[in-house]
């Protein structure tokens, strides 16, 4: 009785679909299913042939060793390679014991001979063996990313690699992208912090804030992280930039510099500019579509770069 199943199928060879009689079809022609065996068969030969190569050069090499050590076991004088064959070391390692005086050699006219004797000496009074001590520190595990310490710091990528650099912070790839220690880039933007936290004589509580604007606690921590406004700790109370604070609400009438203004001024690009305003958390505020940036900030900040190129 013939069968009447018709299954569309896609011939596992050459990948063109066709209707197969039984479930079990795997090609579209007797052709597809000959080259498919054949090429099967192939592949199959192959990997017998690296296996086999394998297992040749492996046998090749003792082999070859074997007949070295019997060249050499018996003889009274050896080359440094051929003491390197007999300790199955490699010849810098020898090097090493005669300059430590482990080994004593002759050497003439450019070669070395060491006395059998001499290494057989080695083993006859050797010192007690010295484990290594276990190396218990911890691997760096705890890491930031590139593109986290842009976002937590408002720095550029080629400004993480120089102070990675310049300060011997730690370093891994992990699938082909650099991480860094976050316990050694927390340490040095602290340090940066600090100093400028350092220079702010005027400082608001969190009650001051509440009192002066009406906001709660939510509300200010909300706006000092948006706007950058740098802060301390004593005991338990945190405090924040009285200056940077109302200027950054607004309230503050100190003079302010455009984009345009600062750039034309000190020969900025738009870009550079940013990174100076974010990196040294220079007080900015946006009056509609615009960025004003705080004048005297900025004038001290360049007035310091230029009285340190005029020092040195």
């Amino acid at each position: 009785m013939s069968s009447k199943l018709e299954v569309q199928k896609k011939c596992e060879w050459c990948n063109k679909i066709f209707i197969a009689k039984t479930m079990t079809t795997r090609y579209c022609s007797h052709r597809c299913n000959s080259q498919s065996y054949k090429h099967s068969k192939r592949e199959e030969r192959k990997r017998k042939f690296k296996v086999s190569a394998i297992d040749y050069k492996t046998m090749q090499e003792i082999e070859q060793k074997a007949e070295k050590y019997e060249e050499i076991k018996n003889k009274d004088y050896l080359t440094v390679s051929e003491t390197a064959v007999l300790l199955s070391v490699g010849r810098t390692t020898i090097y090493r014991y005669l300059h430590k005086g482990l080994l004593l050699a002759f050497q003439t006219k450019g070669k070395t001979f060491i006395r059998r004797k001499d290494i057989d000496a080695l083993f006859e009074n050797p010192e007690p063996y010295k484990a290594r001590p276990l190396n218990n520190s911890k691997p760096i595990s705890d890491l930031y990313t590139v593109s986290e310490i842009k976002g937590k710091f408002n720095v550029t990528d080629s400004w993480i690699f120089k102070i990675a650099k310049e300060n011997n912070i730690p370093k891994t790839l992990i699938r082909g992208k650099s991480h860094f220690s976050k316990k050694h880039i927390e340490r040095y933007f602290e340090s940066k912090v600090d100093k400028l936290v350092h220079e702010i004589d005027s400082w608001y509580s969190v009650k001051d804030i509440q009192e002066k604007y009406n906001l709660t606690k939510a509300a200010i921590y909300s706006f000092v992280s948006e706007n950058n406004i740098p802060r301390k700790k004593i005991g338990r109370n945190v405090f924040y930039s009285k200056n940077h604070f109302d200027t950054a609400k607004g309230y503050e009438t100190s003079e302010f510099y455009s984009v345009k203004e600062a750039m034309q001024k000190y020969n900025l690009t738009r870009d550079a500019l940013y990174h100076y305003i974010k990196y040294h958390k220079v007080t900015k505020i946006k009056e509609g579509r615009y960025i004003k940036i705080s004048k005297p900030e900025l004038d001290k900040l360049f007035e310091k770069s230029i009285d340190y190129g005029t020092n040195s």
